[in-house]
């Protein structure tokens, strides 16, 4: 009898492993108890995950920043990593005017603190020279950027890869010797140093699936160097299946260089454009030919004007 009944119960253990589970092209991801009893009513957890990795809504969200008005509050501050003692700063509030096409940006406040500026009015430092490229316009434009690095100069094609890398995690990128393949956490190569998993919870108000990608914490040395991603969470609404946030770390270091960011975005709408309302940064850079950069960054984004 003893016997029977620890089979019983193994069996009964195996099931409810199994159904805690789900593969997707030899991933297993690990599923909450509110979405195994979703998967029960219907749920397509393949499909959801097939989404998730062919998502390009969240760059496109960045991008759709180009095409309405807000006003914007900015909040940048250098620090010394060490101290986190303050090296310079800006805060301002800032306008940008959409019409017929092209754009402009009006600055309605601006206070800032230590060389943050160079004499000549220049940025003093890549992360608000990034920053401002992201979110500031200087005169009129009326371009649209677009992802092809073709025709641009080498300064300005390592400006777009990094772009790339910060606001489209988990996407390989061209052309970025090293890590350009490994933020592709789908790819075979790449996925089984990662724990993923589907849960539901509510974020800002919204019913969400989200979705996680962790890695592991048993990696050896070896494999940990092969990981850039080291924690993307996204919360889906579960009606429209839009993102609704993210939140992702990355790191990586080599005798060359090496970075330490993490960033949370909030997403809202500007009429039916899906854009960031809210971005948190906090990142160190050492890169070639620069000094060591330690900053974080708010950018709150509202009063749309589609």
């Amino acid at each position: 009898m003893r016997k029977i009944l620890l089979a019983f119960f193994s069996i009964l253990s195996l099931q409810t492993v199994a159904q805690d589970t789900a593969r997707y092209k030899g991933m297993i991801v690990n599923l909450d108890e509110f979405t195994v009893k979703a998967k029960r009513f219907g749920f397509d957890i393949n499909g959801f995950i097939k989404r998730v990795e062919e998502d390009t809504t969240f760059y496109q969200a960045f991008k759709h920043l180009r095409q309405v008005g807000f006003l914007a509050e900015n909040d940048i501050k250098i620090t010394n990593k060490s101290t986190v003692e303050e090296k310079a700063s800006l805060k301002s509030t800032t306008k940008q005017i959409v019409e017929k096409g092209c754009r402009r940006m009006e600055v309605i406040n601006e206070k800032t603190t230590g060389n943050f500026y160079t004499k000549k009015g220049n940025y003093n430092y890549y992360t608000a020279e990034l920053y401002a490229n992201l979110f500031f316009t200087k005169g009129t434009v009326c371009d649209d950027e677009n992802l092809s690095q073709k025709g641009k100069s080498s300064m300005e094609k390592h400006k777009g890869q990094l772009k790339q890398l910060i606001f489209n995690p988990g996407k390989p990128i061209q052309g970025v010797p090293i890590v350009g393949q490994k933020v592709a956490i789908f790819d075979p190569s790449v996925r089984n140093y990662y724990d993923f998993g589907i849960k539901q919870q509510k974020y800002l108000g919204n019913e969400c699936y989200v979705f996680s990608a962790i890695a592991k914490s048993t990696l050896n040395r070896m494999d940990r160097g092969e990981v850039v991603i080291d924690r993307l969470v996204t919360y889906f609404n579960k009606e429209t299946f839009e993102i609704v946030g993210r939140e992702y770390s990355l790191s990586y270091r080599t005798m060359l260089f090496d970075f330490n960011v993490k960033m949370d975005v909030q997403m809202t709408h500007a009429g039916d454009l899906l854009v960031p309302a809210l971005i948190t940064y906090d990142g160190t850079w050492n890169v070639p030919f620069k000094k060591r950069e330690t900053a974080q960054f708010t950018a709150k984004f509202h009063h749309f004007v589609p």
